[in-house]
């Protein structure tokens, strides 16, 4: 049965990464699969609010090739993923965004500060055991470098927003990111 369930997901899952590819006049669509096995979204929706979060006032989409806003879940009555990212950009500096954000973070739990050489860095999402990372709490893995994480939650329900001092210029690009690797069907 579980074999079933497995080969029917990584069927759909194949079939939305085939048909996402081969449309590309659907470049901003989402893909939606709903079936009695399990349930696949994917798409370029991604938002500061589907990560459970509100938009840094005045924040910009931060345009660049190949780094695409993401909406990606999969979800089965055994399994679930979700990983939801989005980049912007402001004029503010660094120190405005982390004030924001810490203090909407607070509503997820204690907030975590840590501190990488690029963004994303130290964002992990485990899951080689059903219950390895169920009520794991985060950590710094890493604590030098110019971009500011603050997370909160737990190995296998995270909120992240990463901070870098934009390139060359004055300003912020930042990245929402909530990660979810477990969950039941009707939460994508």
């Amino acid at each position: 049965m579980v074999r079933h369930l497995i080969i029917a997901v990584t069927a759909a899952s194949l079939l939305a990464i085939t048909a996402a590819g081969q449309d590309s006049q659907s470049g901003d669509k989402s893909f939606d699969v709903r079936s009695s096995v399990g349930d696949l979204h994917m798409g370029k929706d991604a938002d500061a609010g589907k990560a459970g979060l509100p938009l840094y006032p005045g924040a910009r989409v931060h345009h660049e090739e190949n780094n695409d806003p993401l909406n990606f879940g999969v979800l089965t009555e055994s399994f679930g993923f979700k990983i939801v990212v989005a980049k912007y950009e402001s004029d503010d500096a660094p120190a405005k965004i982390i004030d924001f954000y810490r203090g909407k973070l607070k509503r997820y739990g204690k907030v975590l500060e840590c501190h990488s050489q690029k963004e994303g860095g130290d964002v992990e999402a485990k899951n080689d055991d059903k219950d390895s990372n169920q009520g794991k709490q985060l950590k710094c893995e890493e604590d030098s470098g110019p971009v500011t994480e603050l997370k909160v939650g737990t190995e296998d329900d995270q909120h992240v927003v990463a901070v870098e001092p934009a390139d060359g210029h004055k300003g912020t690009t930042f990245s929402v990111i909530y990660v979810r690797t477990q969950g039941k069907r009707g939460d994508i």
